[in-house]
């Protein structure tokens, strides 16, 4: 292999690619990225098993060839180069990498023990980049931590024609967002889970400026895949039943108090402050007002007063602090409204753009209250 590249467009891609390499591999093969130069084009690829990326990059290409050496070592090479052109040749033993005055040298892998990617399934839709990586952002705020139960560490992704729903849970609370889209199919009916760690991680490295297509094949379906900017990625889905969360969202809610988001946000984040960990803030909505206390009589204290617009009985209801900021700065429009039914009960937030609009379906946030000594 003979090729020259572009050294900024080398480490982007690279960068890019090994992001799926883990620290420790299961199997020390997969500790490589592998490199094929053909037809104008240099190609980068890398799996674990579960989650594979490509990425290409235009080379000129002297000599086409295929080589796999060690992705992490290759991404720190290459951001260390200097931004002039790259030039990457091969021997039957090693990878050279010139650019500049610097010279690096890197023993190659054995390739034939490389595991063969997956096949990326076949086209499903796709949508605009701003709207998916907002989605996501939003779908992602719930998606549990707890290893052991795989089922809510994913986002369940249901396509219903040109509506895209994402849904995510950790018992505690449940995070959905909705958004249009074009669909291949106009009658494409289907779902799937996977995990949120990998679509917040698309997410992040997409190209704004192109449009983000998921593919996934409704007949056999093992992978989904995201495309965007000549970058493609494909996940294993999470094989698990999602729990049944539709039935938490109350038909109607009783009482309903609309906040300034951002004057809310701050003041909850200064009512938390004397909050022991794991410890609630409460939250007294009576008439126009909303109290919001936190700390203990033999401790520190904390009081802040908001005016709200209110309809409905009063009521006293208390949170995890974290999960109320973290709920409500995924929210884009200015004004939260709150919706509840006991104070006990699922409390469902959802932003509007003026005072006196209605709310937003776009995104719905539910977050079940703590118990709480008076």
């Amino acid at each position: 292999m003979k090729v020259e590249v572009n050294s900024t467009a080398l480490a982007d891609a690279v960068a890019w690619t090994t992001r799926v390499i883990d620290a420790r591999p299961a199997n020390p093969i997969l500790a490589g990225i592998r490199l094929n130069a053909a037809d104008g084009s240099l190609h980068l690829s890398a799996f674990n098993y579960e989650i594979s990326a490509r990425n290409h990059i235009e080379a000129g290409v002297d000599e086409a060839g295929s080589v796999l050496v060690l992705g992490k070592l290759l991404a720190d090479i290459s951001k260390s180069l200097p931004q002039e052109k790259a030039y990457l040749s091969t021997t039957d033993t090693t990878l050279t990498i010139t650019s500049g005055k610097s010279t690096f040298n890197m023993q190659l892998m054995p390739e034939s023990e490389y595991p063969d990617l997956p096949d990326v399934p076949p086209l499903l839709g796709q949508v605009d980049t701003p709207t998916f990586v907002q989605a996501v952002s939003q779908a992602c705020v719930a998606v549990s931590r707890e290893e052991n139960r795989p089922v809510l560490t994913g986002v369940r992704i249901q396509f219903e024609g040109n509506k895209v729903v994402m849904t995510s849970t950790d018992r505690f609370r449940l995070s959905r967002s909705s958004f249009s889209w074009t669909p291949q199919d106009p009658d494409v009916s289907t779902q799937t889970l996977v995990r949120g760690s990998l679509l917040h991680d698309v997410a992040r490295a997409v190209d704004e400026h192109q449009n983000v297509t998921v593919d996934f094949d409704t007949e056999s379906p093992s992978l989904l895949g995201f495309e965007n900017a000549g970058r493609v990625s494909t996940s294993q889905l999470i094989d698990g039943e999602f729990p049944a969360v539709d039935r938490l969202f109350a038909d109607e809610y009783p009482i309903e108090a609309v906040i300034d988001k951002q004057s809310l946000l701050n003041a909850i984040k200064r009512v938390s402050l004397v909050a022991e960990r794991n410890a609630p803030i409460r939250m007294v909505f009576e008439g126009q007002t909303l109290t919001m206390t936190a700390g203990t009589a033999d401790e520190s204290q904390a009081k802040e007063v908001l005016d709200v617009d209110m309809d409905g009985e009063n009521i006293t209801v208390a949170f995890n602090p974290s999960y109320l900021i973290e709920g409500l700065s995924a929210i884009t429009e200015p004004f939260v409204r709150m919706k509840m039914t006991t104070a006990v009960k699922p409390v469902e937030f959802n932003g509007q753009q003026e005072a006196d609009s209605d709310e937003s379906m776009d995104y719905r946030y539910l977050l079940v209250p703590m118990r709480f000594n008076n």
